[in-house]
């Protein structure tokens, strides 16, 4: 992020700022169809399949970042128009020079700190020889997310690219935990300083040779730490337990299953009960295809880890595909989040379609008794409307935020960020704001929205002073290039 982005209460209060340099229109390609790199058809191959995808995608987001940067679309900031929605400071780019992907954030309750994390393509590499492409970038705020440090790289470290990171506060303590891929193996490391120096990567997998997409949570005390991701064969779900900080860690496969998982939230209950939310698909259609339904399951341990119970909570459809350049069918499918507020209430929230090829919802469900029993679904987007990809976040007793991304009059080229939250836990909810409230910027901009979902996952937090900031993905297309937007309420 860059210094001065954000000043609440300065010029962005007044509403639209006076100079407005529009988006320019995109001339990259932005839809295609299945076949073409557009529409691929799935999103989980095999390991070793994954591997060579892996550097492919990177290599087609370098690609479209060459061409966007050569054609004068993408690399230099731009005025943004905005119009601030209300009770927000207005919408903006963690660094509007750089390609960022699925970004993560976290706040420290007890102290002005906000850190985020972001997956950073194009940029020289962090160290000589075998450094990292992409690598991840980590901002620090030090004022509740109005000012920023320069992006500096998380982890200089040596090996492949670095993807899917995940960042968490220790609630006692103050010391920050991060965990991302260093190709298809997840490290976890520690900053005791606010983010300034960190501990030398530490490996989780243990003898599971190969592990995707993580999650986090801890313990108040930092002590318990789970991470869950998904590892072989075929998808499997995995958690790896540290109970020393991380500084060892112990793997659990939690389902022998032909479906694949894919591990999205975790939160720790007052009383150390661990929960994790992740969805499960099959690809078993024509070109290993994702066939529905799409299953929303919540991993359950109530003894640290020994032991854990799987629950599914939604039988969802296959939403309307993606079919943006580089793009799997899939991408918009199989999205949830949990959080736990101070009581122990458990909100779990995902996206779904009623009827195959339909348009997905947000909906919500709630537990007041450690995940043993739920209530109803509740829809939380429009039936009108394509929705995906909700983040959560609950603090104090029946205090719940969310926000989630859906179409602009049904079209899958105008995009928008909307926020909802609750005062009782989730029984009742806020009118919807768009808080993806810049109608410029970049080059993927409009008045309508943004031009695509960039990545499968943005995330939310509450700072110290109880202020929301919120920080997602949006782009020209799934191959890019993009950025990582944030918005934080006044």
């Amino acid at each position: 992020m860059r210094r001065n982005v954000v000043a609440a209460g300065a010029a962005l209060a007044v509403g639209v700022l006076a100079v407005v340099v529009l988006a320019v229109p995109s001339r990259l390609p932005r839809n295609a169809t299945p076949g073409d790199r557009g529409g691929s058809a799935a999103r989980a191959p095999a390991p070793r399949e994954e591997e060579a995808e892996q550097r492919e995608a990177t290599e087609a987001r370098l690609e479209a970042l060459t061409e966007a940067r050569a054609a004068g679309l993408f690399g230099r900031p731009r005025r943004i128009a905005a119009r601030p929605a209300p009770g927000w400071v207005g919408e903006r780019p963690v660094d509007p020079r750089t390609d960022d992907w699925e970004p993560a954030v976290a706040a420290d309750p007890n102290a002005p700190y906000v850190y985020v994390l972001t997956t950073r393509y194009g940029e020289p590499k962090p160290c000589p020889g075998n450094c990292p492409s992409p690598w991840i970038a980590l901002e620090v705020s030090a004022d509740g997310g109005r000012t920023w440090s320069e992006g500096r790289p998380l982890c200089a470290c040596k090996g492949s690219g670095q993807f899917d990171p995940v960042i968490e506060v220790v609630p006692e303590t103050g010391h920050v935990y991060a965990a991302f891929m260093i190709g298809f193996d997840v490290v976890f490391m520690r900053s005791t300083d606010h983010g300034a120096t960190w501990s030398a990567p530490v490996p989780t997998w243990g003898k599971v040779a190969w592990n995707d997409k993580p999650a986090m949570a801890m313990s108040p005390d930092g002590r318990d730490v789970y991470l869950p991701w998904n590892g072989p064969t075929g998808g499997d779900p995995w958690v790896a337990v540290s109970h020393d900080g991380g500084d060892t860690w112990a793997q659990t496969k939690l389902v022998d299953s032909d479906r694949y998982f894919f591990a999205f939230d975790g939160d720790v209950l007052p009383d150390g009960t661990v929960i994790f939310s992740g969805s499960s698909l099959t690809y078993t259609g024509p070109r290993g295809a994702a066939e529905g339904p799409v299953l929303h399951h919540a991993f359950i341990s109530r003894d640290g880890g020994g032991t854990w119970e799987e629950q599914v909570l939604a039988q969802v459809e296959l939403g309307e595909p993606c079919v943006a350049e580089g793009c799997y069918a899939d991408f918009y499918a199989g999205h949830d989040a949990v959080s736990a507020d101070d009581a122990g209430r458990i909100v779990y929230v995902y996206d779904g379609a009623e009827t195959p090829g339909g348009k997905q919802r947000i909906y919500v469900r709630i537990s007041t008794d450690g995940g043993r029993t739920w209530s109803a679904p509740l829809p939380l987007s429009p039936a009108t409307e394509m929705a995906t990809s909700p983040a959560v976040e609950a603090v104090r007793r029946g205090d719940v935020r969310l926000w989630f991304m859906r179409t602009n009059g049904g079209d899958h080229d105008a995009w928008n960020v909307w926020y909802r939250s609750s005062s009782d836990g989730g029984a009742t909810w806020s009118a919807p704001v768009r808080i993806s409230d810049a109608t410029s910027g970049a080059g993927y901009k409009t008045p309508d929205g943004f031009l695509e979902v960039y990545g499968d996952y943005g995330e939310i937090a509450v700072t110290n002073q109880g202020k929301t900031f919120a920080v997602w993905g949006e782009g020209f297309s799934y191959a890019g290039p993009g950025g990582s937007w944030f918005n934080l309420q006044r």
